[in-house]
């Protein structure tokens, strides 16, 4: 086999469809358009407009909202910390942070703080500096004989003027 003599399969390439190229081509003339009319131009667009009634869109209310204050989460299962500290990447002994999990490839960017998900068995005692935490997860962490802090958040420290 030589280069010059490479070639998809056939039917791998499908030719494209030249529109308004003729009256052979099948799509000549009006090329799919239809017959003249607002739609039948260039630069359209009247997707939603109901002939001057209020459109559907505008005549149901409106839902929720979005809250600007609200924090995102990293959020980490007790499985994955101890599948870190079993691989070596976290040591049981010290103070496992945000710091230490980004190190140990865990997270790979702190948001507005970790938050200790249950998920998984933690087998090790671990001390854990976090934002949060659910229910389960912490008293997982404390039937292992781990301890968790809650510590504050980057957002918290602007919030009520502390050095973030």
């Amino acid at each position: 086999m030589k280069l010059n003599e490479l070639q998809d399969n056939d039917g791998a390439v499908k030719n494209r469809m030249r529109v308004a190229r003729g009256i052979g081509s099948g799509k000549g003339k009006t090329g799919g358009r239809g017959v003249k009319g607002q739609k039948s131009r260039s630069g359209v667009s009247i997707k939603g407009f109901e002939g001057g009634q209020m459109p559907l869109h505008r005549r149901l209310p409106k839902r929720g909202f979005n809250n600007i204050f609200s924090k995102k989460f990293n959020e980490v299962s007790l499985g994955r910390i101890q599948t870190a500290i079993d691989a070596g990447k976290l040591e049981a002994g010290n103070t496992v942070d945000a710091d230490a999990l980004i190190a140990a490839g865990v997270v790979r960017r702190v948001k507005d703080g970790i938050r200790l998900v249950g998920g998984g068995e933690l087998k090790s005692k671990v001390t854990l500096a976090v934002a949060g935490g659910s229910k389960p997860a912490l008293a997982a962490v404390e039937k292992a004989g781990g301890s968790v802090t809650i510590i504050e958040t980057k957002s918290d420290a602007k919030e009520t003027g502390g050095d973030a």
